[in-house]
């Protein structure tokens, strides 16, 4: 009776350490749910639409947020001097992938981590930044979307400027002069303005705090339309550009949809929504174990023009029909 009580007990006690065990093996065999970091420098309010088509591309390679993919998100509040300590942030988080929006957010990741793939969307040019080596092989643990307009982006910005505004005399260019790409942009615009026989005045802002001094510029130079040229530093004060130009009157034209939808009279780029859909989709080709450095960046494909009709009623501004019919999108 002893030794069957005896052989009871253990059998109890080893049912009892497999019940334990089973589901313990069972978890360890369920694959872990990859973790994908994001940082930008702007607002978590400021990024929804862009997160919206990043999640699109994401659900296209076949990743749904919070079933079988998770992501942190980091925004600086367009602070700068935040990014490198949300990028380390992130790389504690162990992320399997971050993606980064801007130059800034690019570069912050590149600092932090030389093993964690890095997924950019950026306009400035990433091989002059020390993004990446080339285009069509990037070496190293960074790739993404290049949202570079081509060579005539300064110059059809100022041909539409020219058929809002025909009579204007003279033409701005804004420019952040501490960009990498802001010596390549005047040399743009100026090569434009020759051709369309115009004549422009190159304006520079490093910081927010240039932006008084250069629309009391535009004013001195009798000024009657602007080109702002695109750089992350504009990107990141939208509201306030589009009020200044509206207080002092100003036809404007700027190089992202955001500007135009903020109350900017028109826009003309390539689309930051689509190139942050295709981020999401570089994904999947990550996390399937596709080398980096192998990966090309990718350039954009399709380009918005957006006009903010009622901008143009209160400037005054009788538009030519046919550039209405041009327009991807009119904002009434």
């Amino acid at each position: 009776m002893q030794i069957s009580q005896l052989k009871r007990r253990e059998f109890i006690s080893l049912l009892a350490g497999t019940a334990v065990t089973w589901p313990l093996a069972a978890q360890a065999q369920r694959p872990a749910i990859p973790v994908v970091g994001f940082l930008r420098n702007s607002t978590f309010e400021g990024s929804t639409r862009l997160l919206s088509s990043l999640r699109q591309g994401l659900k296209e390679a076949g990743y749904v947020e919070g079933q079988n993919l998770l992501v942190e998100y980091r925004f600086s509040e367009n602070r700068f001097d935040r990014m490198p300590a949300l990028a380390a942030d992130l790389v504690r988080r162990q992320c399997a992938v971050i993606i980064a929006g801007g130059n800034a957010a690019a570069l912050a990741a590149k600092a932090a981590t030389v093993t964690i793939p890095i997924v950019f969307v950026t306009g400035d040019d990433p091989i002059n930044i020390g993004l990446v080596k080339s285009l069509a092989r990037p070496g190293g643990n960074v790739t993404g979307i290049f949202i570079y307009a081509g060579g005539d982006l300064e110059s059809k910005h100022l041909e539409l400027l020219r058929e809002v505004a025909p009579k204007t005399a003279v033409l701005g260019v804004l420019v952040n002069p501490v960009s990498a790409e802001a010596k390549f942009q005047v040399t743009r615009a100026e090569t434009a303005a020759r051709a369309l026989g115009l004549r422009i005045l190159i304006l520079n802002a490093s910081s927010e705090n240039d932006f008084d001094t250069v629309f009391a510029a535009l004013s001195q130079h009798q000024v009657a339309a602007l080109l702002i040229a695109g750089d992350a530093l504009f990107t990141g004060e939208v509201n306030r550009l589009v009020a200044l130009t509206a207080r002092h009157g100003i036809p404007a034209i700027y190089f992202q949809r955001e500007f135009a939808v903020a109350g900017g009279l028109m826009s003309y780029g390539p689309s930051l929504t689509e190139a942050y859909r295709e981020a999401g989709t570089y994904i999947r080709k990550i996390l399937n174990g596709e080398k980096t450095a192998e990966l090309p960046v990718l350039q954009p494909t399709k380009f918005e023009l957006v006009i903010n009709l009622k901008t143009a009623k209160a400037l005054g501004l009788d538009l030519p029909w046919i550039l209405e019919q041009r327009a991807d999108e009119v904002i009434e």
